[in-house]
């Protein structure tokens, strides 16, 4: 449903997007209760959805960075962070990040709420070591897993006691990453159809 909410505000016409963004604000509003250390949360609450939306963003343009085909220069990373905050705006964060600078501010703001609690770790746990895969998607399910830990920041990454492995990353992992998204993107191209004779 994500990769989808994502197609439709990024690819999909006005129409289509806003649809995408009512869906997801009805699904929003009925999310509340209590966690785990009691305190109320709210899923349309402003302040959770800033953090989720730079998140979310920051996560895309590093690895767009490091593996999409032809990564963005400064005005273009500033553009992609500028159209996500109309998305943003729309679900329901008043003053999103419009820029690279704003978005380093806004995570640094955020930073000091953050903790690695037992579900956070849990959840860290199964998706990594396991993710509900037939065996034969798993070992490029592993690349991918692998190349998303490498890209996190050290202050994301040590708290989910998520390891680091210098060298290994650099010689093996991120090689392993580029060629497995390669072959993804060459795989979802379109491929020419051949002319009528």
């Amino acid at each position: 449903r994500t990769s989808t909410f994502l197609a439709m505000t990024t690819f999909g016409t006005a129409e289509h997007a806003q649809e995408a963004v009512d869906r997801v604000r009805s699904v929003h509003e009925a999310v509340r209760g209590l966690s785990p250390s009691g305190e109320p949360y709210h899923a349309a609450d402003p302040h959770l959805l800033c953090w989720v939306h730079i998140a979310e963003v920051d996560s895309f343009l590093r690895a767009h960075q490091r593996y999409g085909a032809q990564p963005l220069d400064g005005p273009e990373c500033d553009g992609y962070i500028d159209d996500m905050a109309k998305v943003a705006h729309a679900l329901g964060v008043p003053d999103p990040p419009h820029n690279r600078a704003e978005l380093a501010e806004r995570i640094a703001a955020y930073r000091p709420e953050l903790r690695a609690t037992r579900e956070a770790l849990d959840a860290a746990r199964f998706i990594l070591l396991h993710p509900p895969l037939p065996w034969a998607a798993r070992l490029p399910y592993a690349v991918l897993a692998a190349n998303a830990v490498a890209a996190l920041p050290s202050w994301a990454r040590e708290p989910l006691r998520l390891p680091r492995a210098p060298g290994v990353e650099e010689v093996c992992v991120q090689p392993a990453g580029k060629a497995l998204t390669g072959a993804i993107r060459w795989a979802m191209s379109p491929r020419p159809t051949p002319a009528a004779s």
